[in-house]
């Protein structure tokens, strides 16, 4: 008598649940070489990999501060719903 064994199904690797309220897209439209190490994982955290690559972010005061680190290389742009 064998167990049929159901897997949990999980959501595929950095997918998001969608943010309820205001959100910002965030665009990297300069290039993060020379720039300090701790400037590039914040692009990375922000789920910024390569140049011209966007991500639409709740609007958090986290999220902000993370804009604010690297703003310079960053374009943002105010959305109602991603």
């Amino acid at each position: 008598m064998s167990e049929v064994q159901t897997k949990s199904v999980k959501a595929p690797r950095g997918a998001k649940k969608p943010a309820a309220g205001p959100c910002v897209r965030v665009t990297l439209v300069r290039s993060l070489i020379g720039s300090p190490q701790d400037q590039r994982r914040t692009a990375r955290g922000l789920g910024l990999r390569k140049l011209n690559s966007s991500a639409v972010l709740a609007d958090t005061p986290a999220v902000r501060g993370m804009i604010g680190k690297i703003v310079h290389a960053l374009k943002v742009e105010a959305v109602e719903k991603p």
